[in-house]
């Protein structure tokens, strides 16, 4: 049973709720990419690794992301003493259950992609049209 009251509900909208951090956290779009790749791969993968999976993220965004997942709890960095240093990342458990979440996501993006871009071509065509006179 749910015991999350509506004033519990209402704070989250507060600008000193905790809550908020981490939803800018995982509103990331480089976040959501991250956490996606190492549950779909489900195993730990090395920086490079990620790097290619993940078309189009610089090196200093993946830097970032990891270190603000890491910070949060949901990716654990692995290094192992080798000459040069491997590094590792996987999720946590905590992690595990944030992927499930952006894996919603991503799934309902893939199902309604054709729609949404259905939707934005016609609001863009609206909005060039010139205004119709009113009658």
């Amino acid at each position: 049973m749910d015991t999350t009251t509506r004033a519990d509900w209402q704070l989250t909208y507060r600008r000193d709720c905790p809550s908020r951090t981490v939803i800018e956290v995982l509103a990331n779009k480089w976040a959501l990419y991250v956490l996606g790749a190492l549950r779909r791969y489900d195993r730990p993968m090395r920086f490079n690794e990620l790097r290619r999976v993940l078309d189009g993220i610089t090196q200093k965004m993946l830097t970032q992301t990891l270190r603000a997942l890491e910070r949060d709890g949901l990716v654990s960095r692995t290094v192992y003493p080798t000459v040069p240093p491997r590094v590792e990342y996987e999720l946590t458990a905590l992690g595990v259950e944030a992927g499930q979440l952006t894996a919603a996501i991503a799934d309902w993006s893939v199902a309604h992609a054709q729609e949404i871009l259905t939707a934005r071509g016609r609001f863009d065509e609206r909005d060039a049209a010139p205004p119709a006179p009113v009658r």
